[in-house]
């Protein structure tokens, strides 16, 4: 694997991870509640989404191994783009239902 697209997908991986810790133990309300927490986990997704794009443009066959991954760089053009209009639900959902598919995915494509 090249240098370039294994320090992407790591990228990747050490983000999802992080989104993880911030939400750990909250509920929705919660995060909606929480400004920084929503911030973070926001640009945390942007980082994630434009990782795996540069993954893909680098090494399209590797990228295809990744459920979703065009939903992911999709999502993450609605965050940077859009940002006025995301609803602290869909991310919710997002964090608890796709999230660990990605995750599992990436772990699989590095070999962990």
């Amino acid at each position: 694997m090249k240098p370039e697209l294994l320090e992407n997908l790591e990228e990747a991986l050490r983000r999802g991870h992080e989104v993880q810790k911030f939400v750990a133990g909250l509920t929705l309300e919660q995060y909606s509640s929480d400004d920084r927490t929503r911030l973070a986990v926001e640009r945390s997704f942007e980082i994630i989404g434009e990782a795996l794009n540069r993954s893909f443009k680098m090494s399209p066959e590797q990228t295809d191994s990744i459920r979703n991954y065009r939903q992911i760089i999709s999502f993450r053009n609605i965050l940077a783009h859009c940002y006025d209009t995301v609803e602290d639900r869909i991310v919710w959902g997002i964090i608890h239902g796709s999230l660990p598919e990605l995750l599992e995915d990436l772990h699989k494509l590095l070999g962990r």
